[in-house]
C-alpha cells in the first residue's frame, strides 16, 4: 500500500512538472513558437494583424504583460496584454486620444513606470506639439495620469523612443540640434540622479552621423545598443544597426544588421527580451522578433 502511494506520489510530481515545463515558453511568448535566425512575425493574427499599423513591443520583467502601439487612420495608441487565469487576454488600449498620439511604450527596469512619447500639449488640451518623453506609473494597482519626463530630457523639438539601463540611465532619440531638415535625429543618453534624469549627452560620431539615427534599443548593462539608422548605402528608409560597448567605455562603429533583417522599407523600433535571447522590432506594418545571434554574430 505504501510503495502505491509513493509510486503515485511520484508520478504527480512528474505530470505537474512536464505540465510547468511545457507551458513556460508559451506563457513567455503569447503562445508563439521562437524563431531562430529568420525573422517570423509576431503573433499574427492577434498582436500583428492584416489592417492595422503595429510597432514597438516590451514585456514586463515577468513576461505575463505585454505592450506594444498601434497606429490606426494616421493616429498612435498604445495597448496591452496580459497572461491571467491560464491565458492572455485580448489586447486593450491604455494610452489613446481621439487628438493625440501615445507610441513607443517602454518600462523603467522595476517596471513601476510605463514611459512613451506624445504630441499632447503639457497642459490641458490644446493642439499638438512636438513629440515629449512622458510616462504613467502604478499606483495602488492603477495607473497614473501621463507626467512630462521634464526639461532635462525634453526640447523644443521631438524626442523619440526610450530605453533604459538596468541601472535607470535613459537612451532616446531627438531632433534637437537639426536646424533645417528636421529629420536629422541623434541618439542621446542621461544619468539618473537622485530620482532626476541629468541634461543629456549626445553619443559619438561611432553612433551619430550627419543621417537619421533613432530607435535605440540599450542592453540593460550597457553592453550594445541597436538603433534605426537611414544612411547612405542602406537598404530601405530605416535599417537596424547595432554597437558595442568596449572596455574604456567608448563605442564601436556601428554595422547594419545586415539583409536578413534589413529589408527595403522601413526597420525600427528595436527591443531585446530580458533573458537577451529575441530580438523584436518593426517592419512592413507588423512587429517581427528574431534570435539574437544575428546581434552576437557581430561582436
Amino acid at each position: 500500500m505504501k510503495k502505491n502511494i509513493h509510486f503515485t506520489f511520484i508520478i504527480g510530481l512528474l505530470y505537474f512538472a512536464l505540465q510547468t515545463y511545457g507551458q513556460q515558453p508559451r506563457v513567455k511568448y503569447l503562445n508563439e513558437l521562437p524563431p531562430g535566425t529568420t525573422p517570423k512575425v509576431f503573433a499574427p493574427g492577434r498582436v500583428s494583424t492584416e489592417n492595422e499599423f503595429e510597432f514597438g513591443a516590451v514585456f514586463s520583467n515577468d513576461n505575463n504583460t505585454f505592450y506594444y502601439g498601434v497606429e490606426i487612420n494616421r493616429k498612435a495608441e498604445t495597448r496591452m496584454m496580459k497572461f491571467e487565469n491560464g491565458s492572455w487576454s485580448q489586447p486593450v488600449k491604455i494610452l489613446f486620444h481621439e487628438v493625440y498620439n501615445y507610441n513607443d511604450p517602454f518600462l523603467t527596469p522595476d517596471n513601476k513606470k510605463l514611459f512613451f512619447i506624445s504630441d499632447k500639449p503639457l497642459t490641458g488640451i490644446g493642439p499638438k506639439k512636438d513629440y515629449d518623453i512622458w510616462y504613467i506609473e502604478q499606483q495602488d494597482g492603477k495607473w497614473s495620469e501621463p507626467k512630462n519626463a521634464g526639461k532635462n530630457i525634453n526640447s523644443g523639438k521631438n524626442e523619440y523612443y526610450i530605453s533604459f539601463t538596468k541601472t535607470g540611465k535613459i537612451y532616446f532619440s531627438s531632433n534637437r540640434e537639426d536646424l533645417e531638415s528636421k529629420n536629422n535625429y541623434d541618439i542621446y543618453s542621461s544619468e539618473l540622479k537622485n530620482g532626476e534624469f541629468q541634461p543629456p549627452i549626445k553619443l559619438s560620431s561611432q553612433i551619430n552621423t550627419a543621417s537619421y539615427e533613432a530607435d535605440v534599443f540599450v542592453a540593460p548593462d550597457e553592453s550594445y545598443i541597436v538603433f534605426a539608422a537611414n544612411r547612405p548605402g542602406g537598404l530601405g528608409s530605416g535599417d537596424l544597426y547595432v554597437s558595442f560597448r568596449k572596455q574604456d567605455g567608448t563605442w564601436t562603429s556601428s554595422k547594419s544588421l545586415g539583409n536578413a533583417i534589413n529589408t527595403e522599407t522601413d526597420d525600427f523600433c528595436p527591443y531585446v527580451t530580458a533573458d537577451g535571447n529575441y530580438l523584436f522590432y518593426a517592419s512592413r506594418g507588423d512587429i517581427y522578433w528574431v534570435s539574437t545571434d544575428v546581434i552576437k554574430k557581430l561582436r
